[in-house]
């Protein structure tokens, strides 16, 4: 028998002439050697990137504006739209944080005295730079993952929303980024002009990454205690040991006064919890990108497959269940902050962005949420992300879901007692449960009753 199936993303047409069960294990075979090298076929069935149409918060704004629904308001200065884009997204301006390394796109106008300010909030990040031609976009789209968009910044009837492919995807999908179109917060060594000193290194930062690896290129406002971070801090270009940095200085600073002038940007600080909420948010973003992109594309080759040998469409693969497994299993254990980088003194940030940060937070009937913060020893109080309930997240594919509510249901019960998760007490995994099960609508039938059970521990 005669097989000819298309599998473009490996290069083209295989022809076979074998038995159904050698056709199966080398297209399994070739499936397995591309995961491995991490060569995922975004352009192609079935996540099409560049030619999917998005419907993301920018791109239903963007439809807000054209049919008059929404009118955006120019400053007349050179922040232009910047606050009217940013009340129309709810995006908090507390949220500010101020990135002086050129590593943008903009960056022959970034540097210590202009910096980048960032705004966000759960599912879009907006860029200003002073004197820039633009403002800049990263909104994530709950099929497609983060999509990236340009506004001119000059006064329009209707301003327009450029979505960007080729360009951004240049950095915005690599191994950096979980290899599909997402968000990385970088950490240098800044010279004076802002340049990174990669001789001296460079890191990707997370919850994970140990504080001292934290912001270098960035201003930071906020108290931390005994704990360093990069922040605020410039070095000479001839710097190749990046353990003799000095991270003195910019310690501990309350105020920018003095390192930059901040009065052209909405607000004056670039606050600390702001910079950790980013932190943990943009991997996160990431991780439920990648475990979207799994799915679909397993579940892409299930069908090709099951038609080729006339299986039930609906039949889903070892090696399928597989990917499943491992992408939840991933996102999972980020969601609930395993390996987070322990705090050793309290962090104090800004009030203001601590407010409106939680001003939307679903709360149990103890006044509980997932966005309540701790700061002294970890970023939240119940560790588990409040971006189980975005967009994104219940965009999920329904196998990966149901993958992910019963790894859930078995650490927060206490079923498992993996080391990974040994940093939840007992009285941790019940407050999660308890305010998973009063807050989030579409839970599995049976988690009420868990919460009446007295088998956690």
């Amino acid at each position: 028998m005669d097989f000819v199936i298309q599998l473009s993303s490996f290069g083209g047409w295989l022809g076979f002439k074998c038995m159904k069960c050698s056709i199966w294990v080398m297209i399994v075979l070739l499936i397995s050697v591309s995961l491995a090298r991490a060569e995922l076929p975004i352009d192609e069935e079935p996540i099409r990137y560049r030619n999917t149409t998005a419907t993301d918060r920018i791109a239903k704004l963007q439809k807000q504006v054209q049919s008059g629904e929404v009118r955006l308001k120019h400053s007349g200065d050179e922040r232009g739209y910047l606050a009217s884009v940013l009340q129309a997204l709810k995006i908090p301006v507390e949220s500010q944080t101020l990135v002086f390394s050129k590593t943008s796109f903009q960056h022959t106008r970034i540097a210590p005295k202009t910096p980048r300010a960032l705004y966000f909030n759960d599912d879009v990040y907006v860029g200003f730079v002073r004197g820039g031609d633009v403002l800049e976009f990263a909104a994530v789209d709950p099929q497609l993952g983060a999509v990236f968009y340009i506004m001119d910044n000059q006064p329009d009837e209707k301003p327009e929303f450029q979505r960007q492919t080729d360009t951004c995807t240049q950095c915005h999908v690599s191994g950096k980024t979980k290899d599909v179109p997402g968000l990385m917060l970088r950490s240098v060594f800044p010279d004076r002009a802002g340049y990174p000193v990669f001789s001296a290194g460079a890191y990707l930062t997370d919850q994970t990454s140990p504080f001292k690896e934290r912001w270098g290129g960035w201003y930071v406002t906020g108290t931390h205690g005994d704990q360093r971070h990069m922040g605020n801090m410039i070095v000479s270009s001839a710097l190749n040991r990046p353990e003799s940095a000095d991270l003195e200085a910019g310690a501990n600073r309350t105020s920018l006064k003095g390192l930059v002038d901040t009065a052209p940007f909405l607000t004056s600080t670039s606050d600390i919890v702001a910079l950790m909420v980013m932190e943990h948010q943009s991997q996160m973003h990431n991780l439920i990108t990648s475990a979207n992109y799994q799915a679909r594309i397993g579940r892409h080759y299930d069908l090709g497959m099951n038609k080729a040998f006339n299986e039930p469409l609906d039949r889903v693969s070892q090696s399928t269940r597989s990917r499943i497994n491992s992408a939840a299993e991933k996102l999972v254990a980020y969601m609930l902050f395993s390996e987070e980088t322990k705090l050793t003194a309290p962090v104090v940030g800004s009030p203001e962005f601590v407010r409106a940060f939680s001003q939307n937070a679903r709360r149990d009937a103890q006044g509980r949420s997932l966005r309540d913060f701790d700061l002294k020893t970890r970023l939240f109080k119940y560790p588990c992300s409040y971006l189980i309930d975005s967009e994104a997240f219940e965009g999920l594919p329904p196998l990966v879901k149901e993958r992910m509510y019963e790894r859930l249901k078995e650490i927060l019960t206490g079923q498992d007692k993996h080391a990974e998760y040994a940093h939840l007490s007992s009285d941790d995994r019940r407050a999660i449960l308890e305010i998973l099960v009063a807050t989030k609508p579409n839970l599995p039938a049976d988690w009420k009753s868990l919460v009446k059970s007295e088998t956690i521990r």
